[in-house]
C-alpha cells in the first residue's frame, strides 16, 4: 500500500524515520509531502495513495474527491476537526486520529503558561504561587488527567467537570467532581480547558461562564480557539481587570487581546504538541495505526 505523510508543518526527522521504518516494515511504500505552499501540490498528490498521516494539514471534500484510492487517514494527535468527517464517511475513507500521543507535552505546557502568569509574566513584580489554590479542569480526558497529575506535584487542589466521564472515574484519580460547568468555574481560581471544538462548545466559553470566577482567576486554553466567545471574554476583561487569559492558540482578536498588558499571552502558533517527544509518538502512532488497518481492519481510534 502506498502511505503519504502530508504535512505542510513537517514532522521531526526521527519521528519521520520512526514512520518509514514503521510502514516500510510492514511492507508498504511512504512517500513525503513536507513543506507545501499551495493545496493543489497536495491535491496532486494523493491522486494515488491508499492511505494518508497527516498533522494540521486539511482534508476537505475537495481533497477527498482527489483521492481516488484512499481506504483511511490518520490525524497526528488528538483534535481531528481538520479532517471533514462527513465527506471521510461519504467516500468510505476511515478517519482515525491518535489520542493520548501528545497528552503529557500539552500538559506540561499547561503549567509553563500558568507559572507564567501567576508571576505576572516575569515582570519583576511579586505574583503568586500555585500551591494551595484550586484548579478546575475542563474535560478529563488524557490531556486531563496528565494536568491533574502535575497539578498535584504543585500542591494545587484538583477540581474537574466532563459530562462523558463518570464521577466515579474523575474521583478515582484523586480529583473531586463537579456537577456542571458553573460549578467548575465558581469553585475554582485557575481552569483549564480541554474540551474538543464541536456545535456544541464553539463560543461556550463566554462571559457569563468565566465571570463566575473568583477574583484574580486564570483562564488557561490549550484546547481550541473557536470554543472562546472572544467578543464576550474581551468585553469581561475589559470590566474585570483581575481577569488573565492565557494560551496556546493565538485568537483572531489577538490585537484587541494584547490592549490587555500583563493579563493577557499568546503563543504564536499552536504549541501545545511541539516537543521533539510528542512530535515521534504521534507520528508513528499514525503508523502503526495504519498498518493494523491494512493487517486486520482494525479500526480502534476511528472518529467517523
Amino acid at each position: 500500500m502506498k502511505v503519504l505523510v502530508a504535512t505542510e508543518k513537517p514532522f521531526a526527522a526521527a519521528a519521520v524515520e520512526g514512520i518509514k521504518k514503521e510502514i516500510e516494515g510492514a511492507g508498504n511504500q511512504l512517500v513525503l509531502l513536507e513543506k507545501y505552499t499551495e493545496k493543489q501540490q497536495l491535491l496532486d498528490a494523493v491522486k494515488d495513495v491508499d492511505a494518508m498521516i497527516i498533522r494540521s494539514d486539511k482534508v476537505d471534500a475537495e481533497v477527498l474527491d482527489a483521492a481516488k484510492q484512499l481506504k483511511i487517514v490518520v490525524r497526528a494527535g488528538a483534535g481531528y476537526d481538520n479532517i471533514d468527517l462527513a465527506a471521510a464517511t461519504a467516500h468510505d475513507v476511515v478517519a482515525e486520529n491518535t489520542p493520548g500521543q501528545n497528552s503529557n507535552a500539552v500538559a506540561e505546557l499547561v503549567f509553563g503558561m500558568l507559572v507564567f502568569a501567576v508571576r505576572n509574566f516575569f515582570n519583576g513584580k511579586a505574583g503568586s504561587e500555585l500551591m494551595g489554590k484550586k484548579l478546575g479542569i475542563l474535560a478529563f480526558g488524557n490531556v486531563g488527567r496528565n494536568v491533574a497529575r502535575i497539578a498535584a506535584g504543585f500542591g494545587m487542589e484538583v477540581y474537574a467537570y466532563d459530562a462523558f466521564c463518570p464521577k466515579e472515574v474523575i474521583e478515582a484519580a484523586g480529583v473531586k467532581a463537579v456537577d456542571n460547568q458553573d460549578a467548575l468555574f465558581e469553585t475554582c481560581d485557575v481552569v483549564s480547558l480541554h474540551i474538543p471544538a464541536t456545535p456544541e462548545t464553539k463560543q461556550s466559553i463566554n462571559a457569563a461562564l468565566v465571570g463566575k470566577m473568583k477574583k484574580g482567576g486564570v483562564l488557561v486554553n490549550t484546547a481550541r480557539k473557536e470554543v472562546i466567545n472572544e467578543p464576550e471574554l474581551i468585553q469581561l476583561m475589559t470590566e474585570r481587570t483581575d481577569l488573565k487569559y492565557v494560551t496556546d492558540i493565538k485568537p483572531d482578536a489577538d490585537e484587541e487581546f494584547a490592549k490587555f498588558e500583563g493579563r493577557y499571552f499568546s503563543t504564536p502558533k499552536k504549541m501545545g504538541a511541539q516537543t521533539a517527544e510528542a512530535n515521534i509518538n504521534a507520528g508513528i502512532a499514525a503508523a502503526c495505526q495504519i498498518n493494523a488497518f491494512f493487517k486486520d481492519g482494525c479500526t480502534k481510534f476511528k472518529v467517523n
